[in-house]
């Protein structure tokens, strides 16, 4: 490994034990770096990732195909991919709309992919019986996150910041719950 590679892998686990402790700092400067946006689409798929991993132990137990596996993990993590960009989004739009001043979609990239490091824990659902209250723990800690990477970003109160990300994060969370419904739908089906 040289030495950028291994900057660059410090340089994540860093963002991530930041974004978990929900760092103000780390927000507000999330928006000030170019690398910040690899980095945080790195979080997002490394997310994506997680949350297939979590849901491969129902398609194993379906004795799902190996092509159906690989479908149902690729759209998995797909979704929480895009359920990053629309929902930052969102959050672009109805910034645009309470702030006067126009935030650009750019700078929202950033903050908003490093609220996605508690999603990268999502694989902890594989544990039996817990696997959904930890799927909610995360997604409620990754609201948590999206609003401090909001209030940071736009540079508004935690009250306005609370009520954009809440405007898209219960449609984000029934259409992940939806495509794991689908998922399982699908395997029983070719079953």
């Amino acid at each position: 490994m040289n030495a950028t590679q291994d900057t660059s892998k410090w340089q994540l686990l860093y963002t991530i034990k930041n974004a978990l402790l929900l760092n103000e700092q780390l927000y507000d400067n999330a928006c000030n770096t170019p690398f910040n946006n690899q980095l945080a689409l790195t979080i997002v798929i490394l997310a994506g990732v997680s949350h297939a991993l979590g849901s491969i132990f129902i398609l194993l137990i379906n004795r799902a195909s190996i092509y159906l596996l690989l479908l149902a993990l690729l759209i998995d993590a797909l979704s929480i991919i895009i359920g990053y960009y629309v929902w930052t989004l969102t959050i672009w739009k109805v910034g645009q709309w309470i702030k006067s001043i126009d935030p650009k979609f750019r700078s929202l990239l950033s903050p908003i992919g490093f609220a996605y490091a508690p999603q990268v824990l999502n694989f902890l659902t594989l544990i039996p019986l817990l696997g959904r209250p930890i799927e909610l723990i995360l997604a409620v800690w990754s609201l948590l996150a999206v609003i401090v990477a909001t209030t940071q970003a736009l540079d508004i109160t935690t009250r306005k910041a609370s009520f954009i990300c809440l405007i898209a994060w219960p449609l984000i969370q029934i259409a992940v719950g939806f495509i794991q419904v689908l998922e399982q739908e699908v395997v029983q089906f070719t079953n």
